[in-house]
């Protein structure tokens, strides 16, 4: 057994900054228990920089350590000494892609990708992670946070959302970052319709990191599909997604959201569960970042379970659980597609 320390990224985000080596600490046990191993994860602090230790085994161990949402450094501890670790990072694109927008009401990027982590290691196929070929659904995507660290990893994404203003944003926003980077890349953009059925508007980017990449068919794509997320039918394939990650409302007016306003979000997503679980091949997870305030926990995993889904988080269990402001206490829950 091996022992590693991961140095965890700063965040500009100071309430963040302070939960994060607790919150990495529950996502690497979360991570590596779904590779059959049990580690040992503590903090520690050697010549006066904070370290989370890991005591591992597996050929799993360093490219899932890699790719954790906080990890900004690697090093395996032999006696006195620390030997720093290549990080095999899933990364395709510019990390720019994740840290270029700013704007009132976005997700922590480290949230997401954490959420994004523990609900890819749920599925039955965690090694699809890691090795690439997952594909991932934001059913309330916004301005596409999610949908860029999934693409960023080599993902192929799908977002949905109805608020036009945030789909026209974040296709202009990807469409100019493409460009800057002269990355090869077909964009079409119209109208959904099903049957006749005016749904809403969409887009799909088909891009690669290289030339000889998009040449060769090895591309990603996201698509996004500004339409009502409580009817996908024939908009989305039944059965063709790995992982669903979505942050759901919090309740609370928070910038781009405002038309998705809502105090009563197990409301929307007892409507919702339905077309999302339709879309989700078996063995596939749900993972959703939720307000405690306004959506208790308890009542949240009864009502995935209502719907067919396994839940495999403890909803009482408080280890991804963080203050975010005085009116958002946020948590995540993660179930499963059982055959």
């Amino acid at each position: 057994m091996s022992e590693y320390l991961v140095l965890v990224a700063p965040s500009s985000n100071r309430v963040y900054a302070d939960a994060a080596p607790r919150l990495a600490a529950a996502e690497i046990e979360t991570v590596l228990a779904a590779f059959g191993s049990t580690p040992d994860v503590a903090p520690i602090e050697l010549a006066g920089v904070d370290y989370l230790t890991i005591s591992a085994s597996g050929d799993e161990v360093v490219p899932a350590l890699s790719n954790l949402s906080a990890t900004f450094a690697l090093f395996e501890r032999e006696g006195e000494l620390l030997r720093p670790i290549p990080l095999q990072r899933r990364q395709f694109y510019p990390s720019d892609l994740v840290t270029i927008q700013k704007y009132q009401g976005k997700t922590n990027e480290q949230w997401t990708r954490l959420l994004l982590n523990v609900t890819a290691a749920a599925t039955k196929r965690p090694s699809k992670w890691l090795e690439g070929g997952l594909d991932v659904m934001d059913p309330m995507c916004g301005r596409g946070t999610t949908l860029n660290i999934a693409l960023l990893a080599g993902y192929s994404v799908t977002g949905v959302d109805v608020d036009r203003k945030d789909y026209d944003t974040y296709a202009a926003f990807l469409k100019t970052w493409v460009q800057a980077h002269r990355l090869k890349h077909t964009m079409d953009r119209g109208a959904s319709t099903t049957g006749g059925r005016a749904r809403g508007r969409e887009f799909t980017l088909e891009v690669a990191p290289t030339k000889d990449a998009f040449k060769t068919g090895d591309t990603q794509t996201v698509r996004y599909l500004s339409t009502d997320t409580t009817d996908l039918g024939g908009l989305v394939r039944a059965a063709s997604i790995d992982v669903i990650v979505t942050d759901t409302p919090y309740g609370v007016q928070h910038g781009s959201h405002g038309d998705r306003l809502s105090r009563r979000p197990l409301e929307l997503l007892d409507r919702a569960m339905p077309a999302w679980i339709r879309t989700l091949r078996t063995g596939g997870a749900v993972g959703l970042s939720y307000n405690r305030h306004v959506a208790p926990a308890e009542d949240l995993a009864l009502m995935l379970e209502q719907h067919g889904l396994i839940v495999v988080t403890d909803w009482r269990d408080s280890s991804f659980r963080h203050r975010v402001d005085a009116s958002i206490d946020r948590d995540l829950i993660v179930a499963r597609k059982e055959p």
